[in-house]
């Protein structure tokens, strides 16, 4: 087929794009902005546009299919020049949805844990060789794309309950039909597209309602809302808490007093115990599940490491949601007990940085004991947002302990000069600090892992 891609940069977009290419598809391409790791992968294998920009002479009628991403807007002129020209134009999971309408079709859901769970299923399946397609939203180690479509008779999907794209405002959880799905649990995020915390919630229960009969459940019990809207369906569904675990004098986690695992966070004992029911339903042993996740440290920007010394270690996370930063905050805090936290969070995220929405964030920050809180001023006019105040933002976070900053290299400035002996330090974004090399930054603070 010809398939092309407007807004190809995406994170998932590019690697769908990658992926076709690869399976000797003719794909091209469109961006207005492209950022790495995006711009480098597509440069390689010849798929990065030439010239930057929205050209509706690139959409012609030999084209089979179309792709739209999210960040294209709705009166995109390629947009506009394929509807003229009546090509098929699908979202990215609406296109992975028909690609695996005759596998076994696995989704994790939810608010959060979703990649790092989906990472846990994926190390699992390739060490147990259980042939399987996926689509993950971070880089793994091991795997050389965040897509795979082949003859795999099982696809895991890591299943976002964001819109699919400009002119399909499906949540991208309504294209999978999955026959097993786990829900980790719902807090709210996406104030853009959902303005209420019942708007949000509506989505998961849309979510259950489309579910075909034979589907299964996997679900996050402690979860009160959640697990309402499970009671009051007709599904078979196994709820779960957190694997039995202790924490040993080197910071390791030891589940059910035999299995050693190098993972950080207390609260991916949650997401171990998802992904562990997932690969039980595949027919994977309790023994096997251990063994392939003895050395995983997880994906990338999920509490990657990113450097040490014998007292210090350095983390990248991608949590950015408020209930994703509390968790992340305060099961570092319950790992590494006798050493100091040291948080710094970037706001850049359309939620975030909503005045209407940062109160969520409230106490967020109260396990660290060193926390702070930055945001470009740059990004609130890119996203066309009203300023904020430092004021505003303490008061949000409601922590005496915060400090703030309106630009990412000022937050950099104020950790170098902090007493790091004997620290955990993470740096929280889905952004990157203004640019900021960390893993640079890491080796000054220690011996680079």
């Amino acid at each position: 087929m010809r398939i092309h891609f407007i807004a190809i940069g995406g994170s998932a977009m590019h690697n769908l794009a990658i992926e076709l290419y690869n399976n000797d598809h003719a794909v091209s391409g469109s961006d207005d902005e492209i950022y790495e790791p995006s711009r480098s992968k597509l440069e390689n294998v010849g798929l990065l546009p030439k010239q930057m920009g929205w050209k509706p002479e690139r959409i012609t009628k030999d084209l089979d299919l179309v792709i739209l991403g999210m960040h294209a807007r709705p009166d995109n002129p390629e947009l506009k020049a394929a509807q003229d020209l009546k090509i098929p134009i699908v979202s990215y999971p609406e296109y992975l949805g028909m690609a695996a309408k005759d596998k076994k079709r696995i989704v994790i859901a939810g608010s959060h844990g979703k990649t790092s769970t989906t990472a846990m299923i994926l190390q699992v399946l390739k060490h147990a060789n259980i042939d399987t397609d996926y689509m993950v939203g971070a880089q793994l180690e091991g795997f050389t794309n965040m897509v795979r479509i082949s003859d795999a008779p099982v696809m895991i999907f890591e299943g976002d309950e964001y819109l699919s794209s400009p002119i399909d405002r499906r949540p991208k959880i309504m294209h999978y039909q999955p026959h097993l799905t786990v829900i980790t649990g719902i807090a709210w995020d996406h104030i853009n597209v959902f303005p209420t915390f019942e708007n949000y919630c509506q989505q998961f229960q849309i979510y259950i309602d489309s579910l075909s009969e034979e589907c299964k459940i996997i679900h996050y019990e402690n979860d009160l809302i959640l697990n309402e809207m499970i009671n009051n369906s007709s599904y078979s569904n196994i709820p779960y808490t957190s694997f039995d675990y202790k924490i040993d004098k080197n910071h390791r986690f030891i589940v059910e007093d035999k299995y050693p695992l190098a993972i950080t966070g207390t609260h991916n004992m949650q997401n171990l115990k998802a992904a562990y029911l997932v690969c039980k339903e595949l027919g994977v042993s309790k023994e096997i599940f251990f063994e392939a996740l003895k050395e995983f440290k997880g994906a990338a920007k999920r509490l990657e490491l990113l450097g040490e010394s014998n007292q210090t270690k350095v983390f990248l996370d991608f949590a950015h949601a408020p209930s994703k930063v509390k968790a992340t905050v305060d099961s570092l805090k319950k790992q590494y007990f006798d050493k100091k936290l040291i948080v710094a969070l970037e706001l850049h995220t359309f939620s975030s940085l909503n005045k209407d929405f940062l109160p969520e964030y409230k106490n967020a920050l109260d396990s660290a004991d060193e926390a702070i809180v930055c945001y470009s001023s740059h990004t609130l006019e890119m996203k066309k947002m009203p300023p904020l105040s430092l004021a505003f933002i303490k008061e949000a976070f409601d922590n005496e302990k915060l400090s703030v900053f309106n630009h990412p290299h000022k937050a950099i400035e104020q950790i170098t000069h902090l007493e790091k002996t004997n620290s955990i330090v993470v740096f929280m974004s889905s952004g990157n600090f203004g640019k900021t090399n960390l893993k640079e930054l890491a080796k000054s603070f220690g011996k680079n892992h």
